[in-house]
């Protein structure tokens, strides 16, 4: 005997699906949707000095587009699922995928470049649902913790691995960070050898408002994790260099917090299974503790202990709010709450710099970022309470 995700004894067993390979083709996706924006970040400076009669805002809409198209793909998830099947939508994605993104190295102008950044927000919008929503599709609940934690894992590593690769090549020259969009390449040969190719929703299927509503307290919580976790990058390197950090202190400890998200996401599926029921407060707390680590310890101590426990917060909470998400939405996840958490995170991206810059500054002290993110995790913990029972893995 062993228990399950949901604590439940059941009869150990080999669980019955489509396989190791089929697996790895799905988290094989995950490895490229964080790449849309974030990997394009350290390749900015190049790419606005080589477009320097353009505004910042629109050089900053290479980083920032992506985001928005997906949000806005993601709405129509469920008819393109009607339309094709899925290792037919996952190729379209990924081929779309691969296409606009490196094919920005042979783009010499700002307008036809933010033509390719939009599509790339498309093709991610039609794939990350299926990053997580296949998971759900063809595997049972107990293997979906891992699986969860596996996918989070691989999106932290593709983080890694692109913003570096990115880095490097943009000191060549800027077109060169875009080749890191070739990556999707492998993504299609997985998918199209392992993927099966069945259809997720049948053509006269219709999805009902009151069937959304029930993953509210899933969506608000991926909106949530987004809105403090992007308060991290978009302030610790000015903070850091107003205590007189070099930058590459700064960039090592940035990607230290990649590196502990990644391995949290390794072991989630065994924190899941040991700790399920405090689970669900993981994310607010270390988010809440990381964010005190910044705003109160001497700056060498808080910057390292703040990375790491925000890092926790991320490794915790993406694949928690993912598995909970899932396990309620059953086979049909990928066509009902994952299009909405996709959607949810690129909004909670989105929106962070907006929501948090305003009232920092009406704060007006150099912590001021970090003690507002205080405020948004306290928020954050009182939801998952008040909708702790929503927030909790439904009975066997």
């Amino acid at each position: 005997m062993k228990k399950n995700i949901r604590g439940v004894e059941v009869p150990a067993r080999r669980v019955e699906g489509p396989g190791a390979w089929t697996a790895s083709a799905i988290l094989s996706i995950s490895l490229l949707t964080v790449m849309a924006g974030a990997a394009m970040a350290p390749a900015l400076g190049a790419i606005k000095e080589h477009f320097a009669s353009c505004s910042p805002l629109t050089v900053q809409l290479i980083v920032s587009l992506p985001a928005l198209l997906i949000i806005v793909t993601t709405f129509f998830f469920r008819p393109l699922c009607r339309l094709m099947p899925t290792r037919t939508l996952a190729l379209t994605g990924l081929t779309l995928y691969v296409v606009s993104g490196a094919g920005a190295f042979f783009v010499d102008g700002i307008g036809l470049l933010l033509v390719l950044r939009a599509l790339l927000g498309v093709s991610v919008g039609m794939i990350m649902p299926l990053s997580t929503g296949l998971l759900s599709f063809y595997y049972p609940p107990e293997e979906q913790g891992r699986l969860m934690g596996l996918s989070a894992a691989m999106n932290q590593l593709g983080g890694v691995v692109a913003t570096l690769l990115a880095g490097v090549l943009a000191t060549v020259e800027w077109r060169y960070a875009f080749l890191v969009y070739l990556a999707g390449l492998l993504a299609i040969v997985l998918v199209a050898a392992k993927l099966p190719n069945e259809r997720l929703a049948t053509p006269g299927s219709r999805l009902e408002l009151k069937t959304l509503l029930r993953f509210h307290p899933s969506v608000t919580a991926m909106l949530l994790i987004m809105l403090l976790f992007f308060v991290y990058p978009t302030n610790f390197a000015l903070t850091s260099m107003e205590h007189g950090v070099d930058g590459i202190t700064t960039t090592v400890v940035m990607m230290g917090l990649d590196v502990v998200a990644f391995l949290v996401g390794l072991v989630f599926g065994w924190l899941m299974h040991h700790l399920r029921r405090p689970m669900k407060y993981g994310a607010p707390l270390f988010f809440l503790l990381g964010y005190a680590a910044l705003s109160f310890l001497p700056w060498g101590a808080g910057m390292l202990v703040g990375s790491a426990l925000i890092g926790i917060a991320n490794g915790v909470g993406v694949p928690y709010v993912n598995t909970i998400a899932s396990i309620k939405g059953g086979r049909d996840a990928a066509i009902t709450v994952m299009p909405l958490i996709s959607a949810a995170l690129y909004l909670g991206q989105f929106l962070s710099p907006l929501v948090v810059s305003p009232i920092a500054a009406a704060i007006g002290t150099a912590n001021a970022p970090y003690i507002v993110a205080m405020c948004i995790a306290v928020v954050f913990l009182l939801q998952v309470y008040l909708t702790r029972r929503q927030h909790a893995l439904p009975p066997a």
